[in-house]
């Protein structure tokens, strides 16, 4: 079955704090951005995604997103990630009632699209969750057709969104396990290959990827 994914977003300004260092100081919005834009090329290269949805509180802000087959939506004034997960959710619910809906982080500089291809054939259709490889955050939620979304991001959501029923994917899928919130992940993203956005700022990893 086919997916409908939203992808939240801050403004590159603003997002990424723990990452600030990794690249000089006025290129991290840059990282951010070129963050978001390899994950997204990857999962629009994916048949059997229909429709990305990136709900941010400034799409102007993000033009660089647009040749990429994406959707642009601003974000609710308040209430936070999950509020505007499900705000994104509503919105490709008024398209396709009985569809599949998934929240995937934009911070996957590494992904590759076979990885997200498994994680859609193992959910078969359940309530799925791709726990990081951390153990403890969470990199994509799936619904099941037609269900709720239900996201509870923020710390500890791998347990929570298991607490609330998702199934764990067993696959390996190390690609889409890899998101990128501190130097150390961007360090082990680059050790699987980054999108070419992100090894054009980060040649630091390109050297360890060597």
């Amino acid at each position: 079955m086919d997916v409908d994914l939203v992808v939240p977003l801050k403004h590159p300004r603003a997002g990424k704090s723990r990452l600030r260092g990794a690249v000089a100081a006025h290129r991290h919005a840059d990282l951010v951005l070129a963050l978001a834009c390899d994950t997204l090329a990857a999962v629009t290269s994916v048949a059997r995604v229909r429709r990305v949805l990136v709900v941010t509180a400034e799409p102007a802000a993000l033009s660089d997103l647009a040749g990429l087959g994406v959707e642009l939506v601003p974000e609710p004034s308040d209430g936070g990630l999950n509020a505007a997960l499900r705000y994104g959710e509503q919105l490709l619910r008024a398209d396709a009632p009985p569809g599949v809906v998934g929240a995937l982080q934009a911070d996957l500089p590494a992904l590759r699209a076979v990885d997200l291809e498994q994680a859609l054939t193992e959910a078969a259709g359940r309530r799925a969750v791709v726990v990081d490889r951390q153990g403890t955050g969470t990199t994509l939620l799936l619904s099941a057709p037609g269900e709720p979304l239900d996201p509870q991001f923020g710390e500890g959501s791998a347990a929570r969104h298991t607490a609330s029923g998702a199934v764990p994917l067993k696959r390996e899928l190390p690609s889409l396990r890899s998101d990128v919130d501190t130097e150390d992940d961007l360090r082990h993203a680059a050790s699987l290959g980054l999108g070419k956005r992100t090894a054009a700022l980060y040649p630091a990893g390109q050297a360890q990827k060597r």
